[in-house]
């Protein structure tokens, strides 16, 4: 009895495990990590399978006949089955922006400023005997005046000075006006520093003339000292002036042109004014004759430069 009855409970675990779908089965727990490799993997593979880039046939390499006289690699492109390298290229038109740089003029306006400081430097005494004259209109004047008059190399250095400031400034002021001589910026600097150069040295020996035909060379040496002062102090003022105009924008330069206007307009009219009282204390002259020697010897000259500019270009 007990051995039917183990048989009949043997056969229905049997019948109800066979029977059993494979659905009903629970699923067991599959490591993410290993998941994730394996997705890696199918995804990889499909990349391969699925590339895009298509190769070229063998087929379509070609023999060529090597020639000596050319160069191994040059056979090579020209011959070369994927790549044409025989065929004119195709230009495209680009937006890139081409910056003109001002190198040459940032290490004039560098020379120039070390050039002030050097010889501010080196005659210390003139420069500050030069200001003490400008301003002051003493007794103790005159002792200076004669002291700067008896130092030619410091009053040549600051002349020089005064010629290559001014010029830049011209050059400045051609362009801005659209009067310059040449296309070059350069070359418009160099024929305003020829032309300064050439008319304070006809001034120079004019008045020198001048002075030795009507027999007051003291009157004279007066006058070219006041003028040539006037100068240096110019050509210290238009320093910071070119430097503004050779950096700055186009609204700050609009400024700095009606300041330097108004700054040299009142230096030569106190190079005038000065003149007008060196000159009266040697010589008795009527201010009209004066008049007629600024309209003859300062506007003139300036004024046929002009209308030699605009009628030459």
């Amino acid at each position: 009895m007990r051995r039917i009855f183990f048989t009949l409970i043997v056969f229905t675990i049997c019948t109800t495990v066979i029977a059993q779908s494979p659905d009903s089965i629970p699923h067991r727990a599959v490591d993410s990590l290993v998941a994730d490799t394996l997705q890696a993997r199918d995804s990889v593979s499909v990349a391969i399978i699925d590339s895009s880039v298509s190769e070229r046939p063998l087929q379509h390499f070609i023999s060529w006949q090597i020639q000596r006289g050319q160069p191994w690699a040059q056979q090579v492109l020209q011959h070369h089955p994927y790549y044409n390298f025989t065929t004119i290229p195709v230009v495209h038109a680009s937006n890139i922006k081409l910056f003109k740089g001002k190198e040459l003029l940032f290490y004039v306006l560098v020379f120039l400023v070390f050039l002030f400081a050097w010889f501010k430097l080196v005659f210390a005494k003139y420069f500050n005997d030069l200001f003490k004259v400008f301003f002051q209109t003493t007794l103790k004047q005159r002792q200076i005046r004669e002291q700067l008059m008896q130092s030619p190399m410091p009053s040549l250095a600051f002349n020089i000075f005064f010629v290559l400031c001014t010029a830049l400034y011209l050059a400045f002021l051609a362009e801005y006006f659209e009067r310059a001589p040449h296309e070059n910026f350069w070359f418009t600097y160099i024929y305003c520093i020829a032309g300064l150069a050439i008319i304070y040295c006809i001034k120079y020996i004019g008045l020198k003339i001048c002075g030795w035909l009507f027999s007051m060379p003291r009157a004279a040496d007066s006058y070219i000292f006041i003028v040539f002062i006037i100068n240096k102090i110019i050509g210290i003022f238009l320093l910071p002036v070119v430097i503004i105009l050779g950096t700055a924008d186009e609204n700050v330069r609009q400024v700095v042109w009606v300041l330097s206007w108004c700054g040299i307009g009142g230096l030569l009219c106190y190079r005038f004014i000065l003149g007008f009282a060196s000159i009266r204390n040697e010589v008795r002259f009527n201010l009209f004759h004066f008049f007629l020697y600024l309209c003859a010897f300062e506007a003139a000259p300036l004024l046929l430069i002009y209308k030699l500019l605009v009628v030459a270009f």
